[in-house]
């Protein structure tokens, strides 16, 4: 069995990132740049004062000298006429420096009456000036292409005068249920059938994760029904199954798939929960087969579809970040499995402290809706006792 390390591997291996589309800037936030953003114009285009006071000469900004007011030059109205020696013209933050001038003295450090000023504390050399191109020139790169947008970033292209971006377009993920015994929410639950919960939270995780969700009809424990949902998810940029990726009687997803072209890169992996986790292509569109039982589609889909939509959206894909904590509770030995505990997990003055649930059964929802972080335990990991550190994935900082 791969590891979980070799599983994400090879999944991101065979993933090529989406095409260029071209989005209005205001819509932009949160997607990646395909192509970088180039500065169409200088910014500040022209010297700008960056206060409030006066444009003088610096030669004249002496204690005590007094100075005539020749013109007010609010930002927007540049100031047509040139300043001379003895004079000033009244600026505001984002005012025009205008010509002969080379300083601009705040109205705090000066005592005005009627058209002239008297300065009460001297005005150095080129003080509170925004030079022309401060921030960047025509040409300049802005922005990067690979990067995530921020509303940061979507304030710098609109800066350099870009109303659209052109962005990785993002993935679409068809999802396909499959099994007898499932039913949506709000439908008539069989006999011995139970509520489909997968569809909807890996809709849920796919938008999350920058992907836009294709919900496909649950398809039944038959092959052919199963092939028919697959042809129905073309021309989406992943196929996620989630139930009958093991090889039961009623386990089809391979075999119909199969039918179709599938090519098999590997299944079953070395974790817990999740072990029967199925990758391969159909044709140009990945396949990953998720374990039915919940818990496990979710854990599965956080190890390797977030990673995966990473990429396929133009990011790099990456493991989910992990960070320290302290048992809450004594854990037993580990066998060959790597292990993701469902934990409580609160803070106390020494950090996080991440208490494993009792009960870790893969079907238990209730228990992965309340917990707070997974504990990640390699395989072979001797047993911890209480306050030992641990590595965990913190689920709340993932928006998951």
């Amino acid at each position: 069995m791969l590891s979980v390390e070799q599983a994400r591997a090879q999944i991101l291996s065979a993933i090529k990132a989406t095409g260029p589309e071209t989005v209005a800037l205001a819509n932009a936030a949160g997607r990646v740049l395909a192509t970088p953003v180039m500065a169409r114009l200088t910014q500040p285009p022209a010297d700008l004062s960056a206060m409030d006071g006066y444009a003088i000469r610096a030669a004249d900004g002496v204690e005590k000298a007094i100075l005539s007011i020749i013109g007010t030059a609010p930002a927007g109205h540049p100031f047509a006429g040139h300043v001379s020696a003895g004079q000033a013209v009244r600026l505001f933050t984002g005012s025009v420096i205008p010509n002969g001038a080379d300083t601009v003295i705040i109205q705090e450090n000066v005592t005005r009456q009627n058209d002239t000023i008297t300065v009460n504390e001297a005005a150095g050399a080129a003080k509170n000036i925004r030079r022309a191109g401060q921030d960047f020139a025509t040409g300049d790169v802005l922005i990067p292409a690979g990067k995530l947008l921020t509303a940061r970033d979507i304030g710098l292209a609109a800066a350099g005068n870009h109303p659209w971006v052109t962005v990785h377009r993002r993935p679409k993920i068809a999802i396909l249920a499959t099994g007898d015994e499932i039913s949506l929410p709000g439908e008539a639950i069989a006999a011995g059938g139970i509520v489909s919960s997968n569809a909807h939270m890996l809709a849920a995780f796919v938008t999350a994760a920058g992907g836009e969700p294709v919900v496909l009809p649950i398809a039944r424990d038959d092959i052919t029904a199963i092939a028919d949902g697959a042809d129905a998810a073309r021309g989406a940029d992943m196929l996620v199954t989630t139930g009958g990726a093991s090889v039961g009687d009623h386990d089809l997803v391979q075999p119909a798939l199969q039918a179709r072209g599938l090519s098999l890169d590997f299944w079953k992996i070395a974790m817990r929960p999740g072990k029967p986790l199925m990758f391969g292509n159909l044709g140009e569109m990945p396949v990953l087969g998720l374990p039915g039982n919940p818990v496990s589609a979710f854990v599965c889909a956080l190890l390797f579809l977030q990673p995966a939509i990473a990429a396929l959206g133009g990011l790099p894909g990456t493991a989910p970040t992990t960070e320290t904590a302290r048992l809450g509770a004594a854990l037993k030995p580990n066998d060959q499995r790597e292990d993701y505990v469902r934990a409580h997990l609160h803070r106390d003055s020494d950090g996080w402290v991440a208490t494993p649930f009792g009960m870790q059964d893969s079907g238990m929802l209730r228990t992965l809706a309340n917990a707070g972080a997974l504990i990640k335990r390699p395989a072979f990991d001797a047993a911890r006792g209480t306050g030992v550190a641990v590595e965990i994935i913190r689920l709340g900082a993932l928006g998951i």
